[in-house]
């Protein structure tokens, strides 16, 4: 898989809203990927821009964000989602905010690119609802299908955060019920 762009951004958290300085891939298939070093060993957080993402603004035309500390508000850049959420970025310049934004609506707007070796070619492949995408070779017989499934840890932590507070109110419900005895006697 071919890497479009690379480099160091502060990206700000969803839950406590703090900037973290990340090193983020851009990769053709539009996975946009956070990691904390640029060893790319630890993932921190990945956002798929070609079925999620909405719209791409930077610079002046992200109200209500702050940036972080030292840096103006020019150089930043807001990744909006289909869920409503927001991914806030902060580049180094305003021209490297802008290189990011541009690279990230070519990346959103254009077709997922395969190699076919028999035809020494690359083909569009477009992606339909259900991520699936179906390739015919030049020189190979009959339609291939390849499934592109989403990342298995996607939404892990929306579910364990929903879980447990499921859990410490059936705790309370529960807490609540076991002194009802001693209330009537």
């Amino acid at each position: 898989m071919a890497l479009l762009r690379s480099g160091w951004l502060w990206r700000q958290t969803s839950v406590l809203k703090r900037w973290k300085l990340n090193w983020c891939d851009l990769w053709i298939d539009g996975s946009l990927c956070f990691y904390k070093s640029d060893s790319r060993r630890e993932l921190e957080h990945r956002v798929s821009l070609k079925t999620t993402c909405v719209d791409v603004r930077s610079g002046l035309e992200c109200g209500g964000v702050s940036p972080p500390e030292s840096n103006p508000r020019e150089n930043l850049v807001v990744v909006q989602l289909a869920s409503g959420s927001a991914v806030n970025l902060c580049a180094n310049s305003e021209d490297e905010s802008i290189a990011w934004k541009l690279t990230l609506l070519d990346t959103r707007r254009n077709p997922l690119f395969t190699y076919d070796p028999y035809d020494d070619s690359y083909q569009a492949v477009p992606i339909n609802n259900y991520h699936t995408v179906y390739i015919t070779p030049g020189a190979g017989p009959g339609t291939h299908q390849v499934v592109v499934q989403r990342d298995p840890f996607d939404g892990v932590f929306e579910h364990l955060a929903l879980g447990l507070l499921a859990g410490m109110a059936a705790g309370t419900a529960m807490r609540s019920f076991l002194w009802m005895p001693f209330f009537f006697c």
